[in-house]
């Protein structure tokens, strides 16, 4: 069953409050479905814009919780876009802004549209690929992920849905790094067997995509795609405050 929403809580839409370009991959994947074999090579011709997925997901939480977009308003200038931009993904992530201190973005009305107009000023002013590496949050990877953890986890996860309408994770595997990435959860449906958690990814812009709680196993689980072959994966809040 799907939990009732929180009429309190602004309401994230794929439609309107994700980035409508893609962060791209450095290498393409193959999956053999017969032997769950991996290969890969190098994308030809290579990736302009990359390594980023952290700082996609954080800039899209703070457009979220910092920009007000107004459609009506006549559009601005791109000096007057490239210093909202700037002044939003200062901010802090990890906490939500009043209504009226939110900044408001003219001409657009959400993100996506904002982002399909100015794909090279976002790239160029969200932030560089050293952001997404040097996150304070990143000691968890190394170790271990036991199922109490991701059982705590699910719960965790559903309590920042319902206090903030969207919760940042890392999906990870370790020592063997097969994924290393960062998704934005924004709605979640839940039954005796499954959480179900519907996410946006910035490597697939086109579509939501889904990552699910098996609570009898007590593990997370992301479904095949072009860079994952699928299967069990660790998952931590990120963005969230303390030491994460």
């Amino acid at each position: 069953m799907s939990s009732p929403p929180d009429r309190s809580i602004r309401t994230f839409q794929f439609e309107r409050d994700t980035f409508a370009f893609a962060h791209e991959l450095v290498w393409k994947y193959h999956f053999d479905p017969a032997t769950g074999a991996m290969t890969t090579g190098k994308a030809d011709p290579p990736p302009v814009y990359y390594h980023r997925c952290f700082v996609m997901v954080r800039s899209a939480r703070q457009f979220f919780d910092h920009a007000r977009f107004e459609p009506g308003l006549p559009m601005a200038d791109a000096q007057t876009y490239r210093k909202l931009i700037r002044e939003i993904v200062s901010r802090n992530p990890r906490r939500a802004c009043a209504g009226p201190e939110r900044l408001v973005i003219p001409g657009y009305d959400g993100l996506r549209a904002f982002s399909q107009a100015h794909e090279p000023l976002l790239k160029a002013e969200c932030g560089g690929a050293w952001q997404s590496y040097f996150l304070r949050s990143h000691w968890r990877m190394i170790f271990p992920v036991p199922g109490w953890h991701q059982e705590k986890m699910a719960r965790q996860l559903k309590r920042s849905l319902g206090r903030r309408g969207v919760a940042l994770v890392h999906l990870f595997r370790f020592p063997r790094i097969t994924i290393n990435h960062g998704i934005v959860l924004y709605g979640f449906a839940e039954s005796e067997q499954n959480i179900e958690f519907t996410a946006y990814d910035p490597n697939l812009p086109a579509h939501p995509v889904k990552l699910v709680y098996e609570r009898n196993r007590r593990v997370f689980t992301f479904a095949p795609n072009c860079y994952w072959g699928g299967g069990v994966l660790s998952v931590v809040e990120i963005f969230c405050g303390g030491l994460y």
